[in-house]
């Protein structure tokens, strides 16, 4: 099997070299970029399966840089612990925020529950029981159809690309807009809540969790 491949962008020498003898040790392939503008063209050309980011590098700044990265998950490892500061990042799109000086072991864990995410087999995605073609737009839990309304089947669509990522609800509209483009937010949370009940009433699993103040994400 073929090794996960995470990024490290940091321009600290000393973390960056401790993170990459503890990610090889643990069998993972390392990438290096010590600037932003340097990792925004190393990204461009050899795409990791997960970065590790610091926010306070030279040239683009984490932040900065975060705006450039789809579809990656991004565990930011910074020093700074202001709240409000990791609620943004969370909005912005990081999947994770992990406070410098950090435990090794619930680094790798955070990493591995990153990168454990979806399976993209051909044009399906398969989270845990659910199963979404996208060739004929069809849904399944347990290998049940679930019959969605297209609104519904945009959000869990969105939620499935990015399993582990919170998503506000800005950001949910923008990536479903190309394909219900009559939903209105002030309606998403209705249409969120259907999704959830039919999906739950498959299995009596509940596959939506709903993050205090940021928005929605799958669970497992």
């Amino acid at each position: 099997m073929q090794k996960k491949t995470i990024a490290i962008i940091d321009d600290d020498v000393y973390i960056g070299d401790m993170l990459q003898e503890l990610l090889e040790k643990n069998d993972y392939a390392v990438t290096r970029a010590y600037s932003g503008t340097e990792a925004l063209f190393a990204i461009k050309h050899n795409r990791p399966d997960l970065i590790l980011l610091d926010l306070m590098l030279p040239g683009l700044s984490g932040e900065e840089l975060l705006c450039h990265i789809k579809e990656i998950p991004v565990i930011i490892v910074s020093a700074k612990v202001d709240v409000d500061n990791k609620v943004n990042l969370l909005l912005s799109g990081a999947a994770d925020y992990v406070t410098k000086p950090f435990d090794t072991k619930e680094l790798l864990a955070r990493i591995s529950v990153q990168l454990r995410g979806n399976i993209r087999r051909d044009d399906k995605l398969i989270f845990d029981e659910i199963t979404l073609d996208m060739t004929t737009y069809s849904v399944s839990v347990d290998d049940k159809p679930v019959k969605l309304t297209k609104t519904e089947y945009a959000i869990l669509c969105a939620l499935m690309q990015n399993p582990n990522k919170v998503f506000s609800k800005d950001s949910i509209m923008t990536k479903i807009e190309d394909l219900t483009p009559d939903c209105e937010e002030n309606s998403l949370r209705t249409h969120i809540g259907n999704l959830r009940n039919k999906l739950k009433a498959v299995n009596g699993k509940d596959y939506i969790e709903a993050v205090w103040g940021i928005g929605y994400k799958l669970k497992s």
